[in-house]
């Protein structure tokens, strides 16, 4: 059973920094695309960030170029998403999934961590 667990989310204060980490129990976790979205209150699920197999072409909705960095390693099937500068409206359940392109389809998607930005 595929699973995708997310973790390193929390409450920080506007202007900081968070690492999320999700960890795949994919076989072949080298094969997908990785991706992060996040779903605010009240809102739907948007694409946040998406990294290639092989972690050389990354992709970054507007809002968050500069900020976020997302990254991989495919020897601990793990991918991750450095957030700084961190504003409230960053605040939202960010997911990480698995897919084979980078508009989709996405395959796997993790449970989920909280990220509350306050200001």
């Amino acid at each position: 059973q595929v699973q995708l667990v997310e973790s390193g989310g929390g409450l920080v204060q506007a202007g900081g920094s968070l690492k999320l980490s999700c960890a795949a129990s994919l076989r072949t976790f080298s094969n997908y695309v990785m991706g992060w979205f996040r779903q605010a209150p009240g809102k739907g699920r948007e694409f946040v960030a998406a990294i290639s197999e092989g972690g050389g072409t990354t992709y970054y909705t507007d809002s968050v170029k500069g900020r976020f960095t997302i990254s991989r390693d495919n020897a601990k099937n793990t991918v991750y998403l450095q957030m700084n500068s961190l504003q409230p409206e960053d605040t939202a359940v960010h997911y990480c999934a698995a897919g084979t392109g980078i508009a989709g389809p996405w395959h796997y998607w993790g449970q989920g961590t909280q990220v509350t930005v306050s200001s």
